[in-house]
């Protein structure tokens, strides 16, 4: 993109009226953000367990502590000997995040597919500090319909991202928020698919801001695994 150099008086007007655009960016955003709040809940019945470096887990105690829980949806199957790069290009920000969610009550983890056994020397290899655990042998990926079989994803579109997609991978990501009240009751309160998990992703955020933007020809083609690039 060629760019116009102008006089500091033309760059401050054709900033403020891009600030016009932001501040109501801004404005919808929280808008966005009331509406999600306002979300009616569903009761999670099913009793869903996972494997944790310190054993079985239900999902309630996944919450370790605390009324809110968020979970990164991280893609990596059985099988597989690495997770998915753009899946772990977003866990690269949980470990600056977790210090501070922690001390405003929301537990934040990732749960793969994957046997622990399969996902610890990963985890180990990226140097990731926060709790990641596996929901194999349980429901639970394919009932927050980010894993699918290869029959369904071969008979056409899927029911990811709250409608039809064609997709043609088995494993997709996704975020999920719970809350659990005083009598151990867990909720589901949101969940987001596709491009909504960039809200994990703030390198993007202050890519937006640099002078060449995202520079991309298709999302998030540069990616590499923290310890693969030149």
């Amino acid at each position: 993109m060629q760019h116009a150099v102008v006089s500091q008086d033309d760059w401050l007007a054709a900033r403020r009226n891009l600030l016009d655009a932001e501040k109501e960016l801004t404005r919808h955003r929280d808008k966005v953000a009331r509406d999600r709040l306002a979300l009616p809940w569903v009761r999670i019945e099913k009793d869903y367990h996972f494997d944790t470096l310190d054993g079985p887990r239900s999902l309630a105690a996944l919450f370790d502590g605390r009324s809110q829980l968020l979970v990164q949806h991280l893609m990596f199957a059985p099988g597989w000997t690495e997770a998915c790069k753009s899946c772990s290009f977003m866990a690269d920000h949980i470990d600056g995040m977790n210090l501070h969610l922690a001390h405003h009550d929301v537990t934040m983890i990732a749960v793969s597919r994957a046997p622990l056994a399969e996902i610890e020397p990963y985890r180990k290899r990226m140097g990731w500090k926060f709790t990641w655990v596996s929901s194999f042998g349980s429901d639970f990926n394919r009932d927050f319909r980010v894993s699918f079989t290869s029959e369904e994803v071969a008979a056409g579109p899927i029911d990811y991202n709250f409608g039809a997609t064609s997709v043609a991978e088995q494993e997709l990501p996704g975020i999920s928020a719970f809350f659990r009240n005083e009598a151990g009751e867990v909720f589901r309160t949101y969940s987001t698919y596709y491009r909504g998990v960039e809200a994990m992703m703030g390198t993007y955020n202050m890519l937006d801001l640099a002078p060449k933007g995202r520079n991309e020809k298709g999302p998030m083609d540069w990616v590499r695994r923290h310890d693969r690039y030149d």
